[in-house]
């Protein structure tokens, strides 16, 4: 039986930027013995309020860019954007999460649950390319028409997506992550979730950390038995 783990994150959260490397490896470690799920805890919901409220004493915006500089520096898999923040400030990162929860829906009413392979579902793929495209190119990925050219790009029809955000699907869908998110007492972005919210790995972690894990679980400990990772 496969692993499944629970990643909770926010799209412009830079710790989940940088995690992306995480999650190749694991899918490249482990391949069909974990099953990742792609759910959405709020941090940058009310970008505006959370940065002059974080950040009032500390430069603001121009703050926050720094700050954001100096952590890109310190993972070499990354890039930043020098005006990241400065000249684009989207204004909520639940405008993509509510796209994304579109197109997985789409995906799990399309035959095969949506295309897979090394980058993983189409929505895994568009979550990747929402972030390169807001830490990389500094663009605003809260407007709908960005997530449109993103999504074109990678092969996802519009229409259908369009349809559940629409009738209220996607809405419902997000907020089944806030439940979750409230559920499993998340702290913030990145989380990975294992053994039904027993193991929760916040924050920079390590990928051994994560292996660790996953490894474990992969065992499977006995009923008697306590997992100690």
């Amino acid at each position: 039986m496969p692993v499944s783990i629970t990643y909770f994150s926010d799209v412009l959260c830079i710790w989940a930027y940088a995690s992306q490397i995480r999650l190749e490896e694991i899918a490249r470690n482990f391949g069909a013995d974990v099953q990742i799920e792609y759910r959405f805890c709020s941090v940058f919901g009310n970008s505006a309020d959370k940065i002059s409220r974080g950040w009032a004493d500390k430069g603001a915006y121009a703050g926050f860019n720094r700050h954001l500089r100096e952590v890109g520096k310190t993972f070499s898999h990354i890039d930043v954007h020098p005006e990241i923040w400065l000249t684009t400030k989207p204004a909520s990162s639940d405008s993509a999460h509510l796209f994304i929860k579109a197109v997985q829906i789409v995906e799990l009413k399309s035959e095969g649950g949506g295309n897979s392979g090394v980058g993983g579902p189409l929505s895994a793929q568009l979550i990747w390319q929402l972030r390169r495209a807001f830490f990389q190119e500094c663009r605003d990925i809260s407007q709908r028409r960005v997530q449109h050219a993103i999504a074109e790009q990678i092969g996802i029809p519009i229409a259908p997506v369009e349809a559940e955000i629409n009738n209220g699907a996607a809405f419902a869908s997000l907020a089944a992550d806030n439940f979750q998110r409230d559920q499993l007492k998340i702290e913030g972005s990145p989380t990975f979730v294992l053994n039904q919210g027993r193991q929760k790995l916040y924050g920079n972690l390590g990928y051994r950390v994560i292996e660790a894990n996953i490894r474990e679980l992969l065992r499977e400990p006995g009923i008697s038995e306590m997992s100690w990772c």
